[in-house]
């Protein structure tokens, strides 16, 4: 008989739940707006009472494995605690764990958002030929996973894969994490509004000061829209974001010899203006991926990752997730069913 597991995605904004089975179709979603406001109880509530819904709805057809939560912030694996989370205010040390099992009396399995995104892309999406790959999620911040031989790599203490706090400019902008010049500072959402915002600054005249006076919610879509309409500010600014991730790259390419690296999270929507800076930087910056690009330069630009069967010998795939915002439902349901194995 078929299994299904049930995947939750516990975002700062958006509580979304989906019942997956072992194939990978998605039964069934449901979207919640997390209430943060009103306390960590009212939000495990609420999860709870959608994880009993849709799972008594499909009992009878298909026996649950558990239930796999991406969570954003710093997990400590063997308690199940959530040590810190910027988007989840008071939620510091939480038995997260602990505390939804023994509301739901079965398994939970607690990750990191970013590492069961990356788990999503292996099992469904652009990496899924591939045993081991990385993948860098830009979103509100820059987050990391790693998987090898099918598995999240956790680390030492779990906190494996924070790309995002890798250092591209020594003396640039401050990070929340306590370092400068981050790549989150250069990489995220919220790094393309504010560079936006220092180059209107210096041009109150430009298309972009027109554009953040006229949109109430200016933010890093309205950005790439001017980017591809042609404006030379907007443009420099994603291509300074693909420099800088490709900077990063070339050091994971240099360091790990993975053969893909996948890309997702909200701004990669706008990879046909990033991407072309990603690769010029990989090839002047690191030796392996200069060895082994795929021959079909162009293919890759556009984020298409099966060009790993051009030209003779393994090949260093970068490309666009495939999953969208459904990789991390589909990787925290995924775990579940990695450990009942």
């Amino acid at each position: 008989m078929n299994k299904l597991s049930i995947g939750v995605d516990l975002g700062g904004t958006n509580l979304r739940i989906a019942a997956v089975d072992e194939q990978g179709t998605l039964v069934e979603k449901v979207t919640l707006g997390t209430k943060v406001s009103l306390g960590r109880d009212h939000v495990i509530d609420d999860m709870c009472d959608a994880i009993q819904r849709v799972s008594e709805k499909y009992k009878d057809a298909a026996p649950l494995l558990g239930i796999g939560i991406g969570v954003p912030g710093i997990i400590d694996m063997q308690t199940g605690l959530l040590r810190e989370s910027p988007n989840l205010p008071g939620w510091a040390d939480y038995p997260v764990r602990a505390e939804i099992e023994r509301r739901l009396k079965t398994i939970v399995v607690l990750e990191n958002d970013a590492n069961v995104a990356a788990l999503g892309e292996k099992w469904l999406g652009a990496a899924k030929d591939y045993p081991d790959m990385a993948m860098l999620t830009l979103g509100t911040g820059v987050g990391g996973g790693l998987v090898m031989g099918g598995a999240i790599w956790q680390g030492a203490n779990g906190m494996a894969g924070e790309f995002g706090h890798t250092t591209v400019e020594p003396d640039g902008h401050p990070c929340g994490c306590g370092n400068r010049g981050c790549l989150e500072q250069y990489a995220s959402a919220t790094a393309v509004v504010r560079m936006a915002r220092e180059a209107i600054a210096s041009n109150s005249a430009s298309a972009l000061a027109r554009a953040a006076h006229s949109d109430a919610e200016f933010s890093a879509k309205s950005i790439y829209n001017l980017a591809i309409q042609g404006d030379a500010d907007a443009r420099r600014i994603f291509h300074y974001v693909g420099r800088c991730l490709g900077i990063v790259l070339s050091t994971l390419v240099n360091s790990l010899n993975l053969p893909i690296y996948v890309i997702g999270g909200g701004v990669s929507s706008a990879w046909e203006s990033f991407s072309p800076a990603i690769f010029e930087e990989l090839r002047r910056r690191s030796l392996v991926y200069a060895a082994t690009a795929p021959a079909d330069a162009s293919a890759v630009l556009q984020g298409a990752s099966a060009v790993v069967k051009a030209g003779p010998g393994p090949k260093t795939i970068i490309t666009r997730a495939l999953l969208g915002s459904d990789a991390g439902l589909y990787g925290a349901a995924r775990l579940p069913m990695i450990a009942n194995r």
